[in-house]
């Protein structure tokens, strides 16, 4: 895919949705352009300098945020974190929110944000909800989401980087280390009391994630660090 050269954004904010929570979001390219939005992967990784640059910068009025818990939205999630009020249908509510805040009809909806399945799942569920909404979309690495992708992503994929799959594997206690990953690691970031012993099954997490990643040419391992539970 071609990339348009680098650009800044001509306006920025953080928008209260409630709940504590505040959502950066960014505006590029034409004011006077087709209103797109581009909806990250993740979830948790937040938008980059890259997620600008999919569109026509004279085409098109380019909406880049970070989901709730994310990037530069506040506040970060952390390991101690309550995640009851950032589920899917907050997520599709801040969306609708920041379209009326920004005063957009409707929009394009890009999800997937460069590899970032997560986008491409929060796109069709937004989509679904708000079908009057959405003009257009365009989806990159497409997934719904079902329990066999899930399964591929922390199971098979490890036949194909077996060193990261087995320090991954490796992270959870070793009576659970031959059943569900997923609700193995759920189990650590959720049940588990000792919070450091969270901050290393969060880490665990991104390492696995950004070794899957790192097989598509030009990526960068995140810079972000995982959020410190004091």
């Amino acid at each position: 895919m071609r990339l348009f050269p680098e650009i800044e954004p001509y306006e920025h904010g953080l928008l209260d949705v409630g709940d504590g929570h505040r959502l950066y979001w960014e505006t590029c390219g034409n004011p006077a352009g087709k209103p797109a939005v581009v909806l990250h992967g993740g979830p948790g990784s937040g938008c980059t300098p890259g997620s600008r640059r999919g569109f026509d910068p004279n085409a098109y009025r380019i909406v880049v945020f970070d989901q709730r818990g994310a990037g530069r939205s506040m506040p970060r999630v952390g390991a101690a974190s309550d995640l009851s009020a950032n589920t899917t249908s907050h997520l599709l509510a801040d969306i609708e929110r920041l379209r009326e805040h920004l005063c957009i009809e409707h929009w394009l909806v890009w999800g997937g944000s460069w590899g970032g399945s997560w986008g491409v799942t929060l796109g069709l569920a937004y989509a679904e909800r708000h079908p009057e909404r959405v003009n257009a979309m365009v989806l990159v690495s497409v997934t719904m989401t079902r329990p066999a992708d899930i399964h591929w992503l922390y199971h098979e994929v490890g036949r194909y980087l077996p060193g990261q799959w087995q320090r991954f594997r490796a992270g959870l206690p070793e009576a659970e280390r031959d059943g569900d990953l997923v609700a193995g690691y759920y189990r650590l970031l959720n049940e588990q009391p000792d919070l450091a012993a969270r901050e290393k099954a969060a880490k665990e997490w991104c390492d696995w994630e950004d070794a899957v990643m790192s097989l598509r040419a030009g990526y960068r391992t995140r810079a972000t660090p995982i959020q410190p539970s004091g």
